[in-house]
């Protein structure tokens, strides 16, 4: 398990490089897609970093387009981040296609008992945050 995080993240890594992005760009725009929009304090709490580090980050990603912060609707003295779904998916999918069907190609190799039992164990990992 610990050998397949490590591949991910290192995976992640070298796509972000390959767009000029830092080490942390890829996972910001992953919170973002997975909680929805959220403020520059709720990244640093998801992340563990500094609100230096994540004005930092945003800036490279709302240069590239992959996010906007607009002002916080219920709140004007807040900014809100919002992922672009489109331009993250035409960037950034291209570039896992090739790790998308290997993943699929492995996971074909299972059976249905099997795979609700993987779902059932990632499901039950994620939960434990």
């Amino acid at each position: 398990m610990i050998r397949f995080i490590a591949d991910v993240i290192l995976f992640n890594h070298s796509v972000s490089a390959k767009l000029g992005l830092g080490a942390s760009d890829s996972q910001f725009m992953t919170l973002l897609q997975t909680h929805g929009p959220l403020t520059p304090r709720q990244l640093a709490e998801y992340s563990g970093l500094t609100s230096g580090t994540v004005t930092g980050v945003l800036d490279r990603l709302e240069a590239h387009g992959f996010v906007t912060r607009s002002p916080d609707r219920a709140d004007r003295r807040k900014v809100v981040v919002t992922a672009s779904t489109e331009a993250i998916q035409k960037t950034f999918m291209p570039m896992y296609v090739e790790q998308g069907a290997r993943m699929q190609a492995v996971l074909a190799t299972r059976t249905d008992e099997e795979l609700r039992t993987i779902l059932a164990f990632l499901t039950d990992s994620v939960a434990a945050d």
